[in-house]
């Protein structure tokens, strides 16, 4: 019984984490399955800039692929993923607080903000950086709301 019992949980735990990655891959912002467009989500927190990922040195989180700049930094992933991990998704923290929209981003446009890192969309004369900026706490809030209503009514 006892073994009955444990299969049960491993399979009911493997299809959660399944469902989860469906979701991710479903939601996030990806080229393929690859996060921040082939970016190292570690470089912009160790040394705050955007740096180009290398694929010898891939990781798979939770479905999604992440490149990284060098085995240190995949390594310093491995320790804590969901630090690393872009906030809304890896969509423009500005439109998903303005109005709840998924939209692209220029992966060299970002802040940390409160150990978080946002990106956003910079195109021309429109960086929305500088728009978040102006009233990031109230952004933050509804960008907040706004995601976990994409990740519920997408399950």
């Amino acid at each position: 019984m006892k073994t009955f019992l444990m299969v049960m949980i491993s399979l009911l735990a493997s299809d959660l984490c399944a469902q989860t990655s469906e979701v991710r891959l479903k939601q996030f912002n990806l080229e393929g399955q690859v996060a921040l467009q082939g970016y190292d989500p570690v470089a912009y927190f160790t040394v705050k800039k955007a740096l180009k990922g290398r694929k010898e040195f891939t990781c798979i989180h939770k479905g999604l692929s992440y490149y990284f700049f060098s085995q240190d930094n995949k390594n310093l992933f491995l320790k804590n993923p969901d630090h690393y991990e872009p906030q809304y998704g890896g969509w423009c923290a500005y439109a998903m607080g303005d109005s709840g929209e998924k939209v692209a981003i220029d992966p060299k446009t970002f802040k940390l903000t409160g150990g978080k890192l946002y990106l956003f969309y910079n195109f021309y004369f429109n960086n929305t950086l500088t728009d978040w900026n102006k009233n990031e706490d109230l952004l933050k809030g509804k960008a907040d709301k706004n995601w976990s209503k994409i990740l519920m009514t997408n399950n």
